[in-house]
């Protein structure tokens, strides 16, 4: 008789026949531009540390400073013992950064939108969300007992059919990413506030992508005009904040509403003060040092020129996602592997991430990169595209 929990090891060696597992190697030292991989100097182009505030010294301090005065953790889930005031000036300053009355912040992004989505809407509401929406977005909206409608991928006319279609009872949710974590484009977010208006539905928009990127740092709100037409502006400091945590901010009664009923929230530890003041200094220096911003949308710009001018496929994007298109998982793998071989550090990104025939090397931008390290990287490109026959 073969035990209960066979049946993980016959799927995982599925997946590694189809080159579908993931194998990532270990990074030894700080997520940096140059960083350490496997006792290799390497460039990183596979980080989500848009603005290298991993590694800034304020950050760094921050942290240092917190555990000092506050402790290693909380001690408990806020709501009981663990809301220190730490946490109380982090989310005034989310608040004060995003320009909206009150913020609440969560352990992570994906908690913010497993924990919050499923508040909004129940049964009888609607629920609209783009097909291309990030996996904590689709396990919030399974948590929910609304009605589902999912629109072709930025596709308003798809979108504006299934609000006319859906009944005018209950409550409508129109949800969305800001920037869209695989390819790299944005969401119309001008046009699905003008729907939202037009058919009374609320906005939620995860801009983890954007947050510290669009909008001079401020997100996809500001890049679109349309920051007080969003309801929820989710978002991660795992990014380009360079921390860990998420972050929903809009008005005071979304705030108390969503400290009282998230249950990933209120049945969690809190964040501990060194990951909170860390944090708050990362707001404190996008606002105080915009050349981070700059910096990375210069490197952007150049390193999708290059990509394009050797032949690669870039896709829909941008942003600093910046996907090279392989088409098969196999070739995708070819690729990172004769990028490692020449030090650069891009890993593939394959099915289930992507469609099957849709994997890439997706390169993440760093303000941190000199453009030395883009034209070493553009070669490594060159040769490894060659060599994984992509060029």
């Amino acid at each position: 008789m073969s035990k209960p929990t066979a049946w993980m090891h016959d799927e995982y060696e599925a997946l590694v026949e189809a080159n579908l597992d993931w194998r990532p190697p270990v990074l030894e030292g700080p997520s940096a531009p140059r960083c350490k991989v496997n006792g290799r100097e390497m460039l990183m182009l596979c980080s989500n540390n848009y603005l290298n505030l991993s590694n800034h010294p304020r950050l760094k301090e921050a942290a240092i400073a917190a555990v000092r005065s506050h402790g290693a953790g909380s001690g408990s889930v806020r709501p009981i013992a663990g809301n220190m005031d730490l946490h109380v000036k982090l989310e005034q300053r989310i608040a004060e950064f995003k320009r909206r009355d009150a913020a609440i912040y969560y352990q992570t992004g994906f908690a913010a939108n497993a924990g919050l989505i499923p508040q909004l809407v129940g049964k009888g509401d609607h629920l609209f969300t783009d097909e291309l929406n990030h996996g904590s977005i689709i396990d919030g909206v399974r948590l929910t007992k609304a009605e589902r409608n999912i629109y072709p991928h930025n596709d308003m006319g798809g979108l504006e059919d299934l609000l006319r279609k859906a009944p005018s009872a209950g409550r409508r949710l129109i949800i969305t990413d800001g920037v869209f974590s695989m390819d790299g484009d944005t969401a119309p977010l001008d046009k699905i506030c003008a729907l939202a208006g037009e058919y009374g539905a609320m906005t939620y928009t995860d801009d983890a992508h954007g947050e510290g990127v669009l909008g001079d740092g401020r997100g996809i709100g500001v890049h679109y005009n349309v920051e007080d037409s969003v309801d929820i502006e989710m978002g991660t400091f795992s990014k380009a904040f360079g921390v860990v945590g998420g972050l929903a901010a809009g008005s005071e009664q979304l705030a108390k509403y969503a400290f009282n009923k998230s249950r990933t929230f209120l049945l969690s530890g809190s964040a501990p003060p060194a990951t909170v003041a860390a944090c708050t200094a990362a707001l404190d220096v996008i606002d105080e040092e915009p050349q981070h911003v700059k910096r990375l949308w210069e490197n952007t710009e150049y390193f999708r020129n290059g990509l394009q001018q050797l032949g690669y496929d870039t896709g829909n994007s941008t942003t600093p996602i910046i996907p090279a298109m392989c088409g098969s998982a196999k070739r995708a793998q070819t690729l990172s592997a004769e990028l490692l071989k020449r030090d650069v550090f891009a890993l593939p990104i394959v099915f289930p991430m992507v469609a099957r025939d849709k994997a890439r090397i997706r390169v993440m931008m760093s303000a941190g990169l000199e453009k030395k390290d883009l034209d070493i990287a553009l070669n490594a490109f060159e040769k490894g595209g060659k060599s994984a026959g992509i060029l």
